[in-house]
């Protein structure tokens, strides 16, 4: 493909799920308008507590099986697809049922009952996915990408609007987790309708050890992710107690929020345009480039002015978060260029790198949240900063320089 026709390529998929993930943050505003305004703050506490819990177990949904679809060799497809759909559903069944014993022993062993309820609630997602996940991964192979992002944006701004209209007539922490279960469906009908497939059995399977190889590393770095993610909120929930929790969770969300939204739109059509393109190293550094070139202003003009946007759009109670949001929010810089140095590692076959540079950037973490919770929120905030560059760059050296220092078409 033409490097012209590669960047426009990149560049048009990127602003797809870019303007996916906004139309899902935007949303998630109007669930943040509506919490702060009539749910109190422990109810907040408690959906946060149970979310994170449940959004660690949901990265194992993240096993590499998606990405073995996308870098298959067109006469290995059909077999790749029969047994990734295989995978799915023993998969998918299995988070359920371990979701659910999570559920129960929490409640078995004297744990909030709310908690364990909404726990319980969030499992039943993966009822819905393994059905769909096969069509999903074809349709990105496919270049389809901007018809799934418009699919998954769909599906959040529906729950997050569905959440806004719970909370206003029942404010309680059901309001802020139902919806995720009830807007499943719909990311499962929009699936199969996008790209339609069945299996062939002419085709039989293809070996499974190829996916264990490579997904176990993937498995890993997405465990860890959610570790780094979820970690520090359950850490300030038990130690500061739930109302602070509710006040971390509302600044993090604020905050990070373009961070995480935009990462994850970069590193989804990352990897398939790296998979695709012989020169990796320029198609790497012109995707950091553009990237870069899209968010740094973003999140400047984000942190300068929260001071002002914070009260305004949350109210005049909840101005004190203003700070950790133009804190939390320059976290997304670092984060940007390890998702693509990370997007590089997963398409050279070395994603037990990216395992141990994750595991040890969500140990540092962790580790930041236990020595600066005794200080107060903005020390966790300044320290999650300093941690995530630090680590981040750090870890993102040797793809910087494949990217800047060599030459062209090397693979």
């Amino acid at each position: 493909m033409p490097r012209n026709s590669s960047i426009a390529t990149l560049a048009k998929n990127l602003a797809a799920y870019g303007a996916s993930e906004a139309a899902a943050k935007a949303s998630r505003l109007f669930v943040v308008i509506a919490v702060a305004r009539v749910m109190d703050v422990r109810e907040v506490g408690i959906a946060a507590a149970a979310l994170a819990a449940a959004d660690i177990l949901k990265a194992l949904t993240e096993n590499g099986v998606t990405q073995r679809i996308i870098a298959a060799r067109e006469e290995n497809l059909e077999a790749t697809c029969a047994t990734a759909h295989r995978i799915f559903w023993t998969w998918c069944l299995g988070l359920f049922a371990a979701q659910a014993a999570v559920a129960g022993l929490l409640y078995a062993a004297g744990g909030s009952a709310a908690v364990a309820l909404l726990i319980l609630v969030l499992a039943g997602e993966y009822l819905f996915m393994p059905a769909g996940l096969v069509q999903a991964a074809l349709a990105m192979r496919e270049g389809r990408m901007r018809r799934t992002a418009a699919i998954a944006g769909g599906q959040v701004v529906i729950a997050n609007l569905l959440s806004v209209a719970l909370a206003l007539v029942w404010p309680v922490a059901l309001a802020l987790i139902l919806p995720r279960l009830l807007t499943a469906p719909f990311w499962l009908i929009a699936m199969r309708r996008l790209r339609p497939w069945q299996r062939d059995r002419a085709a039989g399977f293809a070996p499974i050890k190829p996916f264990l190889a490579f997904g176990w590393a993937v498995l890993g770095v997405e465990i860890v992710k959610a570790a780094r993610l979820q970690a520090d909120k359950l850490i300030v929930g038990a130690l500061l107690g739930a109302e602070t929790l509710g006040l971390y969770f509302m600044a993090f969300n604020a905050g990070l929020s373009l961070a995480n939204s935009f990462s994850v739109a970069f590193a989804t059509v990352l990897f398939p345009h790296l998979c695709a393109q012989a020169d990796r190293a320029g198609a790497l550094r012109e995707s950091l480039l553009l990237s870069l070139g899209l968010i740094v202003p973003a999140v400047l003009a984000q942190s300068l002015l929260a001071p002002w946007y914070v009260p305004l759009l949350l109210g005049p109670d909840w101005a004190e978060l203003s700070h950790l949001v133009s804190i939390l929010c320059l976290a997304a810089i670092p984060t940007l260029i390890w998702t693509a140095a990370a997007g590089w590692l997963r398409s050279s076959n070395r994603a037990e790198i990216e395992f141990g540079a994750t595991l040890v950037l969500t140990l540092a973490v962790i580790a930041n949240t236990l020595v600066m919770a005794p200080h107060g929120l903005t020390a966790i905030a300044l320290g999650y900063l300093g941690v995530s560059t630090l680590t981040m760059v750090g870890a993102s050296l040797p793809a910087l320089a494949f990217a800047f220092l060599s030459s062209p078409q090397r693979a």
